[in-house]
């Protein structure tokens, strides 16, 4: 592996875990969005309703101030008609008060309608209510239960950057440059091995030449299809190899 690699790699596994970091922070304050939207939801749905309900009291009252106003209105008939002698008069006044108790009828009946709806109305309030509070007192727990986890997630993100700009004054400001592009664009692992000829990073099969030259580790060798950066990953089998290479060197040294 090129030896300025490695500390590139240090650092990428820090970036790794801040950004991973970064993730749940969002999520967790998307989180805590939702359930301010729910609780103010909520509370629209109550304003709501305890408006509709208050506008069909009005009405109640309203009606059923009519209803007091035509049973007024026969009663005053009714004395009138007692006093009458003409047939025409008793007939004009026995008419109006039957289209007087015709109305008041009507008008019960939509009390009637009212007072039932109100009734349904006002137990869907309660539920309203009910959901209203043990939202707001489940949303206060999660929510401080968030507000710490992301003070944590801060407070380890915060000691990971002092550990990246460590590593980062010792870098290759060239190379550390090239991978701080590259990570900005994919926002995930750029420095990757090569498997089986396969790059890690985009798992697409790779030629011969190319694996030769992240072995040579001469220098940095980009993945000609995602860009990332390869390195060869040394296994026990190269080390044997390694070894068995520096002995034959030393044999044919000695003779």
């Amino acid at each position: 592996m090129l030896e300025s690699l490695k500390i590139i790699l240090e650092i990428q596994e820090l970036d790794v875990k801040m950004i991973r970091l970064i993730r749940l922070k969002r999520q967790r304050q998307k989180e805590l969005a939702q359930i301010e939207l729910l609780t103010t939801e909520l509370r629209q749905q109550l304003g709501i309703k305890e408006a509709e309900i208050e506008e069909m009291s009005n009405e109640i009252n309203t009606l059923e101030a009519k209803i007091v106003e035509l049973k007024e209105k026969v009663k005053s008939l009714e004395n009138k008609q007692s006093d009458v002698k003409k047939i025409d008069e008793f007939n004009a006044l026995t008419q109006e008060m039957a289209l007087a108790g015709r109305e008041k009828s009507s008008l019960d009946q939509n009390v009637s309608q009212l007072v039932d709806k109100k009734a349904t109305e006002e137990e869907i309030l309660d539920k309203i209510k009910a959901s209203l509070t043990a939202s707001e007192s489940s949303g206060k727990e999660i929510e401080s239960e968030i507000n710490t986890n992301i003070k944590e997630i801060n407070s380890e993100g915060q000691g990971l950057k002092a550990s990246r700009d460590v590593l980062a004054k010792e870098a290759d400001a060239t190379i550390l440059a090239i991978y701080e592009r590259l990570l900005k664009n994919k926002r995930n692992r750029v420095v990757v091995p090569i498997e089986n000829r396969t790059c890690s990073g985009c798992h697409i099969t790779l030629t011969a030449q190319h694996e030769n030259l992240v072995r040579k580790s001469d220098n940095l060798v980009f993945c000609e299809h995602c860009s990332r950066i390869h390195y060869w990953q040394e296994t026990e089998a190269d080390d044997n190899e390694k070894s068995s290479t520096r002995r034959r060197r030393r044999r044919t040294a000695s003779v």
